[in-house]
């Protein structure tokens, strides 16, 4: 039998305990001939509990078949992020989630190497969050539930399109039909998502928002659908979060990140409103209004295979598209003084603006972040602004650097003059589709058209 000597076991055992994770290796014969310090912590052993036994020795409630390891020496085949559920020699219950490879020397297996994760710490927190989730949803007979934050008027916009959206939102709030809403991050999906949840006549029961990204595929299961008594060891009968939600709104974002067969069971409960719990074979019937929200487009992730095509027929019943800020330049301008005054009040400064060339490098910026950079970005310049004009000098070292770099610094449009030529530039547009008609180019910019009279004779001053 080849044995595992490529390597001095001073060599292996520095390269190996410089990994911040569980990491157990045996031979073929399952004994353990690598068990680091951090693997010891997940399984509530000492080292030399391990090192050098027989595996089922060491665990002795694991069996060859359940033994991750044992598995992929006699299959030599790889296990990605599979469960482990087992009770260590000291009678306390050990959960993992394993990526387990076989080592291969010249075409023979050699032993097998197994990356471990702590999955009964994910597991408490994850159960931990139920247990807020369901302190949160109780006593919510008030007209803003306390775990929702922001209505729709929260969501500041002088963009028509993106006001019109809300007027829609507002109408829409009224139904029980699932929700699909996309946009770029930072575009407020969850803000806007509340807002509707106040709006409709659940907006006095619970709302529960998870990001599936945030949770193991693992875990992720048994948090939406919750768990029988004994589906797995340890197992309690509890809620998941579509039970929680009963009477109110589940939003999911990301969802795109939810396994292809957990989708599956998700439509079930959007065609049926009811719930099968983990383990068990009852059926909750449940009445949760259902809104998701990813931050790729959802034809793409169709496409791509990460969303189940049945889901996205079954959630494209209303669907809001969030436009980016980049392209609402009205709003940076708007937002921009709005956040100043907004920091100006948290902060005790007296801000009154920005300077020519940073209003101009706002303007020309792609703001990949949205709303939520641009609120960072002057949340910093302000705490550290010595003036009461904010400088090239007083934004974000990254964003300095790229202002440089794009020759930007040298542009002095003042944030006035900005606003003027965009809205400038929108009115010739509407003149030009209209052939010069003031009435119907009033009604595409959807302003009076005193108004637009008014601006026009303006500009020719």
């Amino acid at each position: 039998m080849v044995q595992l000597n490529v390597l001095t076991q001073e060599v292996l055992s520095a390269i190996l305990k410089t990994i911040d994770e569980g990491i157990h290796v045996v031979n073929t014969e399952g004994r353990t001939i690598f068990y680091n310090e951090v693997a010891a912590r997940h399984d509530g052993m000492d080292v030399k509990e391990v090192q050098g036994k027989y595996l089922l020795d060491a665990f002795p409630s694991l069996s060859k078949n359940s033994s991750t390891l044992l598995r992929v020496i006699k299959s030599g085949k790889p296990i990605y992020n599979q469960t482990q559920v087992y009770v260590n020699i000291h009678g306390s219950r050990i959960d993992t989630i394993n990526t387990t490879l076989p080592i291969f020397l010249d075409k023979e297996i050699i032993g097998a190497v197994e990356i471990a994760k702590d999955y009964s710490r994910m597991k408490q927190l994850a159960e931990s969050l139920l247990d807020l989730q369901k302190n949160v949803s109780k006593g919510t007979k008030k007209k803003v539930p306390k775990n929702v934050t922001y209505t729709l008027d929260d969501l500041k916009s002088v963009n028509q399109v993106f006001i019109s959206m809300k007027d829609e939102a507002r109408k829409l709030a009224k139904s029980d039909s699932p929700i699909l809403v996309y946009g770029e991050s930072g575009t407020g999906k969850e803000l806007f998502v509340q807002g509707i949840h106040h709006a409709s006549h659940r907006g006095d029961g619970p709302f529960i928002a998870q990001n599936c990204a945030a949770i193991p595929e693992t875990l992720l299961e048994s948090i939406l659908f919750g768990t029988a008594k004994g589906s797995y060891t340890g197992a309690v009968e509890r809620k998941g979060l579509l039970e929680l939600a009963d009477g109110g709104t589940l939003f999911l974002d990301e969802l795109h990140t939810m396994p292809i067969e957990l989708q599956a069971k998700l439509l079930r409960v959007l065609e049926d409103g009811l719930v099968r719990r983990v383990g068990s074979a009852q059926n909750i019937s449940v009445d949760v209004r259902v809104i998701a929200a990813m931050n790729i487009h959802p034809n793409h992730a169709v496409e791509n295979q990460k969303l189940r095509s049945d889901l996205y027929y079954r959630l494209n019943v209303f669907t809001f598209s969030l436009v980016p800020i980049r392209e609402r330049k009205e709003d940076i301008v708007f937002l921009t003084e709005y956040f100043i005054r907004f920091f100006n009040k948290k902060l005790q400064k007296a801000v009154k603006g920005l300077d020519q060339k940073v209003a101009s490098f706002f303007m020309s910026h792609p703001w990949p972040g949205n709303v939520r950079e641009l609120k960072h970005t002057i949340e910093y310049m302000m705490n550290v602004c010595a003036d009461d004009v904010l400088q090239m000098n007083d934004l974000p070292i990254m964003m300095r650097q790229q202002a440089v770099s794009n020759g930007n610094s040298d542009k002095s449009l003042s944030l006035r003059k900005n606003v003027e030529a965009l809205e400038s530039q929108i009115i010739a547009d509407a003149l030009a589709m209209s052939n010069g008609n003031i009435n119907q180019a009033a009604k595409l910019l959807e302003i009076p058209r005193q108004t637009l009279q008014y601006k026009l004779k303006k500009n020719r001053e």
